[in-house]
């Protein structure tokens, strides 16, 4: 069986979807939504049958309502719409010199999701793994450098989603303000770089889960939610996209004393047990129905492969595919204290859309 490599470089649009792969894994958690949704939408294109619906329905679109036109459309205003100086999103297939897909289908990824088109010699396995890796490298700017660890030699197509993130705080922290503190990781308490302010922020205490909420605004359009919980798997369970909507409606404005760790994080993820436990199995076997890409061939998904990394410090953060934030009050200050000090969530959204372009859960901000 001919094979089809998903590569997923940077994260379900979907946020049910993505909510629900975010419960899937352990420790520390960041992914894009954005990117995930995008590549399996791309797919999509070319899925008929059974395999088309699982797509559909992983990817929480209601197959009786939305037609593939409809997905496309919506995807080209979101590509279209997401290019500014400190964001870009694209997607690219590369295609073996053997085999020749249907050119309804490139014209779709062309026009809908502005996919770059290449030619390879997936034969040869490491010249193409290293064609690729430099494409991703390129559009991430170095953020992802290895994204192919190997090529299956039956391989005819990649198809990879891209997302790029850098924004700078509205409200930057002083570097001259930072200092080591301590965070509390699950059974360790660990050092890390603590960054302080003290600032009006926007704040919202969400009391039927138990979780504080702080609102830091990038330059443009762009924020990061930081959430706090006292139970993280009460949050997890909970969370919706309707809270985000709720969150930022709800927010009051409250000067306080602001601790954010610096942190670094890379995340690598194989996606197709998830995937799969989503009810979109069909794609990786046998009865895989990819006719739209070629009539010729029986083809199946081999790999969904997600990289994803997030760098967080005084000027902003960058992140190429989260985090949340605790109040305490103390005695010997003027103001309420927000400090990021235990586990929390992270999302990196567009506040005129409220989309959801990075997600994360941080456990222990030094692994």
């Amino acid at each position: 069986m001919r094979q089809i490599q998903i590569i997923i470089t940077l994260s379900l649009r979907n946020v049910d979807s993505c909510l629900d792969f975010l419960g899937t894994l352990p420790k520390n958690i960041f992914f894009s939504p954005v990117s995930v949704s995008t590549a399996l939408a791309a797919l999509s294109v070319g899925a008929r049958g059974e395999t088309h619906r699982q797509l559909f329905s992983g990817l929480g679109f209601n197959s009786s309502q939305l037609t593939q036109t409809d997905v496309d459309q919506s995807f080209r205003t979101l590509l279209q719409t997401a290019k500014s100086d400190d964001t870009s999103k694209g997607t690219a297939v590369f295609v073996d010199n053997r085999f020749k897909p249907q050119p309804e289908f490139l014209e779709v990824l062309k026009q809908s999701y502005f996919a770059e088109g290449f030619n390879v010699d997936f034969t040869q396995t490491t010249e193409s793994a290293d064609t690729i890796n430099k494409y991703v490298e390129t559009k991430t700017n170095g953020k992802i450098d290895k994204l192919v660890e190997s090529l299956d030699e039956n391989t005819v197509m990649y198809l990879i989603s891209y997302i790029y993130f850098k924004g700078r705080w509205e409200t930057p922290f002083d570097p001259q303000d930072t200092r080591e503190d301590h965070f509390h990781a699950p059974n360790a308490k660990v050092p890390v770089q603590m960054m302080y302010m003290e600032e009006d922020v926007d704040v919202y205490y969400d009391q039927a889960i138990n979780t504080s909420v702080l609102h830091l605004p990038f330059n443009g359009t762009h924020s990061m939610l930081l959430m706090l919980p006292d139970d993280m798997a009460r949050l997890e369970n909970a969370i919706s996209p309707g809270h985000v909507t709720k969150w930022l409606k709800l927010m009051e404005s409250r000067k306080y004393e602001i601790y954010v760790p610096k942190f670094s994080i890379k995340t690598s993820y194989k996606l197709n047990n998830v995937l799969t436990e989503m009810g979109m199995a069909d794609m990786f076997s046998g009865c895989a129905n990819l006719t739209g890409i070629s009539e010729g061939h029986q083809l199946a998904v081999s790999e969904v492969v997600h990289q994803a990394t997030l760098d967080v410090d005084e000027a902003g953060a960058t992140a190429a595919a989260a985090t949340g934030f605790g109040i305490m009050l103390t005695s010997y200050v003027m103001y309420p204290v927000l400090k990021f000090d235990r586990p929390f969530m992270v999302m990196i959204t567009e506040r005129n859309i409220e989309n959801i372009l990075f997600m994360g859960k941080i456990i222990n901000p030094n692994i």
